[in-house]
This record gives structure tokens, C-alpha cells and sequence, in this order.
């Protein structure tokens, strides 16, 4: 009977420090339409995964000023990145340089 106590209450603590840890990546949608970036996702981390999509009829790329992502898409396409590093990512569109934005990336 103590032993069964005692392994219910290991479980119950391991359970506990498992519903502690950070929380799974997510997926976020950034859409170009009408020649610019659509707002920024708020809440974002290190491992989660921005969504590209290209809703223009012209050509463009969401290009981070870093050096961390560099993405091409094509008239109606998508493009998945995973965000590699926290911080403030600044990005622009390598065809229309006025074409720009920001990602702030927590860890």
C-alpha cells in the first residue's frame, strides 16, 4: 500500500514538471497583400514556424536583415521558416525595398 503511495506521488510530480516546460512550437501566418506585409505575429519564440504567403499577383521574398531567413515566393505562394534565434528580426521584400517589416522573437 505505501509502495503504490509512493509511485502515484512520483508520477504526480513528474506529471506536474512536464506541464511546466516551455510550450510547443506554433505555426504563424504572415500574408503580403497589396504590395505589403501583413502586422506581425505577436507571442512569438525560438522553434516557432512563420507561414509566408504571397497573396500579391507580383513576385516577392520576406528577406531578414540578419541573414536568418531569405524566402522567394512566387504569385500566390507559401513558404514556411522556423525561427532559428530571439530577438528583433527586421525584414524586407528583395524586389520592393520598401516593402518591410519586424519580428520580435522571444526565447
Amino acid at each position: 500500500m505505501i509502495r503504490t503511495a509512493v509511485r502515484l506521488a512520483v508520477l504526480v510530480g513528474a506529471l506536474a514538471l512536464a506541464s511546466c516546460g516551455k510550450p510547443a512550437p506554433a505555426t504563424y501566418a504572415v500574408t503580403i497583400a497589396n504590395m505589403a506585409f501583413g502586422p506581425a505575429p505577436a507571442g512569438l519564440r525560438v522553434g516557432d514556424t512563420i507561414e509566408w504567403v504571397n497573396a500579391d499577383i507580383f513576385q516577392h521574398s520576406a528577406t531578414a536583415k540578419d541573414g536568418s531567413f531569405d524566402v522567394d515566393l512566387a504569385p500566390k505562394a507559401h513558404v514556411r521558416t522556423v525561427l532559428a534565434r530571439p530577438g528583433q528580426v527586421d525584414f524586407y521584400c528583395r524586389y520592393h525595398p520598401g516593402m518591410t517589416g519586424r519580428l520580435a522573437v522571444a526565447r
